[in-house]
């Protein structure tokens, strides 16, 4: 990996089978990030080589994607599973929010409600259709 040691370069773990941002050394382990940001990984120094041209690009475009799903997932308010008494009790509180113009309490019903979803409903899709 000589020559490519810079902050911010970016290399490919043939282990992780990934492309990575170079972040630093910690001990024996070159220390690498996902493309886009997240959680840090170590890495063998003597076999992380310096992307191609292709890697990075396919790494770049992947982080693109994810940022748009994870925005666009948010930007969209959860439906109510249909039959969940749950999920439909915090859309009526979500309805009535928007009612009175509390988009406070809007945006709190629908945090309630994903985070319901993602616990008692995680094989269903998030968004409304």
């Amino acid at each position: 990996m000589a020559g490519h040691r810079e902050c911010g370069g970016f290399v490919y773990d043939p282990e992780a089978r990934r492309v990575g941002e170079y972040r630093g050394e910690a001990g024996p382990y070159a220390m690498l990030r996902p493309v886009g940001g997240g959680r840090e990984w170590q890495a063998d120094p003597a076999l992380v080589r310096p992307a191609t041209p292709a890697e990075r690009l396919s790494a770049e475009v992947g982080a693109a994607n994810r940022w748009a799903g994870a925005e666009y997932e948010t930007r969209r308010p959860p439906a109510p599973v249909p039959g969940c008494g749950e999920c439909a009790e915090l859309a009526a509180g979500r309805a009535a929010a928007r009612g009175r113009f509390d988009w406070s309490a809007e945006t709190d019903a629908n945090v309630l409600l994903r985070w319901h979803r993602a616990e008692r409903h995680p094989s269903v899709t998030s968004t409304s259709p």
